[in-house]
């Protein structure tokens, strides 16, 4: 009888087990469908993202005012360098 009982009991145990297993995994179920919905929706953001940066890249006159500004930026910089860096002539003395 008292084999019975300890049978009784593990087939509790295992029953409780299954359904907590069960439970894990609808809730694993519905974290996986949030999941995915949120990175659908980042991946829209993306492709939206990817749309407008082609738009603007494709205005040529803008970037070739921006390519401009910066060349004239680089050559100022250039110069700047090169007054703070130059080595000053030193008197020469016979």
């Amino acid at each position: 009888m008292n084999n019975e009982k300890q049978e009784g009991q593990a087939e509790k145990l295992f029953q409780q087990f299954g359904k907590k297993v069960d439970k894990f995994l609808e809730e694993l179920n519905e974290a996986s469908g949030k999941l995915n919905k949120e990175f659908e929706g980042r991946f829209e953001e993306l492709k939206q993202a990817a749309d407008n940066l082609k738009k603007e890249a494709s205005d040529k006159d803008k970037w070739k005012e921006v390519e401009s500004s910066l060349k004239k930026a680089g050559q100022e910089l250039e110069n700047a360098f090169r007054a703070a860096f130059k080595s000053k002539p030193q008197d020469k003395q016979a």
